[in-house]
């Protein structure tokens, strides 16, 4: 009766037959597209190829002269500081606002659309958006002047050591919404009894979010973070709409290093090189959020 019931059920491998045999081009895609081309990338990070690819092995010559150039030191420098500052204000922000969103007030689907609704714009809008607004002669300082206060300033796109925050600002101004709805989400999904619990124990609700609600919402925050990171490490269009990399060098990022090293100094081994650097800083946050996310489960 065990051998027939056995031998009656399919074997693991044949199991969903069909899905697998739908996934192999996206299988074949991944690995030969996005891991061959990781691979290819790495390899020649390690030639010394101009305009074209050739195999000249200098070792690690090009990561040599790629930390040792200023550029790139700014450009590492100004994403540390883009980083660290989106990663922290859009998570208040957006977590502030999807706890005002969470009381159900009046108008809810208009304001979140509103604050919604830059994300639905591209970088290279809301780059040209921040720029208009930043300028001194008809922006935000222009603006204020006008109104009395003439010693008013507000220049950061046009002063080399405050730069990085205007991009910052644009930045903010258009993926704190994203947060926001994806907080909103993971808060919408506490049980309505831990809040009616909290209450009755007389638990203040500041309390109630900071020890029972934010590390309920553990998977939506690390799921939140990985996505601020994946863009604040590719910003790229950001700073070209908004400064082209200027004053000088002062708004530089590693995307546009290696776009520039590639396309315009037809240097393919430094923007190779440049581009593998920001490959380790991608896994340095894929791998910590793919461990906690399936490796705690598989142990479970």
């Amino acid at each position: 009766m065990t051998g027939q019931t056995y031998a009656g059920r399919p074997s693991k491998l044949l199991r969903n037959l069909n899905a697998k045999i739908a996934s192999i081009p996206m299988i074949l895609v991944a690995v030969v597209i996005f891991l061959g081309g990781t691979i290819w990338t790495v390899v020649y990070s390690f030639t010394n190829s101009k305009l074209l690819p050739r195999l000249k092995f200098v070792g690690i010559e090009q990561y040599e002269r790629l930390w040792a150039a200023p550029r790139w030191l700014i450009s590492i420098e100004n994403l540390a500081i883009y980083g660290f500052f989106t990663l922290v204000f859009s998570l208040v922000i957006g977590f502030v606002l999807a706890a005002l969103m969470d009381q159900k007030i009046r108008f809810e689907n208009t304001f979140r659309t509103i604050f919604l609704y830059p994300f639905a714009l591209s970088f290279i809008v809301t780059g040209l958006v921040w720029q208009w607004l930043l300028n001194p002669e008809y922006g935000i300082q222009s603006v204020v002047r006008s109104l009395g206060w003439t010693s008013f300033t507000f220049d950061p796109l046009y002063n080399s050591e405050i730069v990085i925050y205007g991009v910052l600002i644009a930045g903010l101004w258009q993926g704190t919404g994203l947060v926001m709805c994806l907080l909103l989400a993971g808060l919408r999904g506490i049980d309505e009894d831990i809040w009616k619990a909290s209450r009755v124990d007389g638990i203040p609700i500041w309390k109630t979010y900071l020890l029972i609600v934010i590390p309920m919402m553990r998977p939506v925050f690390i799921t939140t973070l990985v996505i601020i990171a994946s863009g604040i490490v590719r910003v790229y269009d950001l700073v070209v709409a908004q400064t082209s990399g200027g004053p000088g060098i002062a708004s530089e990022v590693p995307a546009k290093y290696v776009y520039d090293y590639m396309f315009q100094a037809q240097n393919l081994g430094q923007g190779f090189a440049a581009s593998t650097m920001m490959l380790i800083t991608v896994a340095i946050v894929i791998i910590p959020w793919a461990y906690l996310e399936f490796g705690g489960k598989k142990r479970g």
